[in-house]
């Protein structure tokens, strides 16, 4: 099956509302002249997940992330080594982040959380949620499921005695004061997000609200994983296996 063909599978699962930011946010990074019959999905394009890619047979990569900006050089590194392999790779991102599958709603649906209100709204896409538990849970208790469903430690800071009932969620970057206080404002008992800084842990204090901070990759490893099943479904001659990434984030928290 050619690249183009799966790219087009890809889109027709997705709700698109705008054209132009699905385009900026997802798409074709490099293109090999062959025919896809092994795909692997994973959070983060690296050099090392290209090398795991080329370890396991796979004729293309769909991934969350694509290179990211801020490290210096690593785009064109990966480009280079993608062409060298010959590996296809699409990514996306603020698009999965949104969606009814993606990265928020699958994770939420593994702590059996009901959605309550999309949230984090950036040109017509929602990254982030507030959702609700039927009956309220133990705050140890929700962050020692955290580490079970990431398969790493996780950062739990208490702020508040309460049990938990209404949850704040952004998949991914959500260590911003902007993020949190929409969080705040509505009125949730917990914010869970990838990433963290000073000012979260101060602000959250400030607030009283406790924090739950996973790692960026592994809170956000369902929503990958979920488009890639997807594919798996739609494309039954694909074979899809999942890339590995080491854990280093959470060994640095």
């Amino acid at each position: 099956m050619d690249v183009t063909h799966i790219v087009k599978r890809i889109n027709a699962v997705f709700h698109i509302t705008n054209k132009e930011v699905f385009s900026r946010e997802s798409g074709i990074t490099y293109r090999a002249d062959k025919k896809v019959k092994k795909l692997g999905y994973c959070v983060n394009l690296t050099l090392e997940t290209i090398e795991e890619a080329r370890s396991r047979g796979v004729d293309m990569m769909v991934t969350h992330h694509d290179a990211w900006d801020e490290i210096y050089g690593l785009k064109e590194a990966c480009i280079e080594k993608l062409a060298e392999y010959g590996i296809s790779h699409y990514y996306n991102h603020l698009p999965l982040d949104d969606c009814n599958f993606g990265t928020n709603e699958i994770l939420l649906k593994k702590l059996n959380l009901e959605t309550a209100k999309r949230t984090h709204e950036w040109e017509g896409f929602y990254f982030g949620r507030v959702a609700e538990f039927d009956k309220e849970v133990d705050f140890d208790e929700l962050a020692g499921t955290m580490e079970s469903l990431l398969e790493e430690p996780v950062k739990s800071l208490r702020f508040n005695e309460k049990k938990v009932k209404r949850v704040g969620l952004v998949c991914g970057n959500g260590a911003p004061t902007a993020c949190l206080k929409e969080v705040v404002e509505n009125k949730c008992d917990v914010y869970i997000t990838g990433e963290c800084n000073l000012y979260t842990i101060q602000y959250a204090q400030f607030q009283g609200i406790n924090l739950i901070i996973g790692s960026h990759t592994f809170i956000e490893f369902f929503g990958v994983e979920s488009l890639a099943l997807k594919l798996n479904e739609n494309i039954k001659e694909l074979e899809v296996v999942r890339l590995n990434e080491e854990h280093y984030e959470a060994n640095i928290k």
